[in-house]
């Protein structure tokens, strides 16, 4: 990652194989766009660099598998084939993709560790028609329920300013999901033009990047870390004056975690799948003795 903009020749490969590929999306680019005039679009940038790859039966050309918003860098996954997306929607679906993102929010988080719960739904309010919103402000409507997990990493100053740097887990999936949650706990991400209501113009970009992403994918689950762009030798305007805990360690201990809690479900669910097997042959072996019994019965009438 640079503070340079994108260009439709620069585009960082962390993962392929023949299903899948990850690029580290910059954080100056759309993932497509059907504008004649948005020519900058990762969309582009891989037809650029894998023009044998692309789908001529999609409407873009590549299947991808999640979203990204257009100011948010990181790993981002693009499906290959048809199966491989199927295959990955199916993850997504059942809720057992891990994701983790960097990001520097204003302000300093008193609390190291903190579950952000809040339902977001669509803004509604005149000229917000593009933005999410939590439920209880004016104008929102259909919010649905929606968890972040935030964990203090450093505190530091960002151009002068106090920020905190934190690692941001969503359990949920809604639109603009992060950049809600932190704006609704008075912590709105650094450079977040849309959600400072346009005053947070001054940083090169939004401060929010997809650092991890793992894909429970049968048999081989995919694994990508996306590296941190929030680093002083990358931005020098980022000055970190206090660390609580090591990026890597807590990301190990929240997949480990995350890995754990999915085992334990996989073996929820086969133990009730074998107790609903038992529960059927009790089933049929009553309905097999009442059977034997009414044929008793019958013989015994008819003697």
């Amino acid at each position: 990652m640079t503070t340079d903009p994108a260009s439709v020749e620069r585009l960082s490969v962390l993962f392929q194989n023949d299903d899948y590929i990850v690029v580290d999306k910059h954080w100056d680019v759309r993932i497509d766009s059907k504008m004649w005039y948005e020519k900058n679009t990762v969309q582009a940038q891989l037809r650029h660099r894998f023009p044998e790859l692309a789908d001529p039966g999609t409407y873009y050309g590549f299947r991808f598998c999640h979203q990204l918003d257009f100011s948010t860098s990181g790993a981002l996954c693009v499906a290959l084939n048809k199966a491989a997306a199927g295959q990955a929607y199916r993850c997504f679906k059942e809720r057992t993709v891990t994701k983790a993102y960097i990001a520097l929010i204003r302000g300093w988080v008193e609390e190291e560790t903190k579950t952000l719960d809040f339902s977001i739904g669509k803004n509604t309010s005149e000229g917000k028609a593009h933005m999410m919103c939590i439920e209880g402000t004016d104008g929102c409507e259909n919010a649905k329920p929606s968890q972040t997990e935030l964990t203090v990493l450093e505190y530091g100053l960002y151009d002068g300013d106090p920020v905190t740097k934190v690692l941001l887990q969503p359990l949920t999936g809604r639109t603009h999901q992060l950049r809600v949650h932190c704006s609704a706990v008075g912590h709105p991400i650094v450079g977040d033009f849309t959600y400072s209501s346009g005053a947070d113009d001054t940083p090169f970009r939004m401060m929010l990047h997809a650092y991890l992403l793992h894909i429970p994918l049968d048999p081989d689950p995919l694994l990508v870390c996306a590296g941190d762009p929030f680093v002083s030798s990358v931005d020098p305007k980022w000055l970190p004056q206090r660390s609580l805990r090591p990026l890597k360690a807590t990301v190990d201990a929240l997949l480990e975690h995350r890995v754990e809690e999915q085992r334990r479900t996989k073996e929820r669910e086969r133990e009730r799948l074998k107790e609903k097997k038992r529960n059927q042959s009790r089933k049929q072996e009553s309905e097999e003795q009442r059977r034997q019994c009414e044929e008793w019965l019958r013989e015994w009438a008819a003697d």
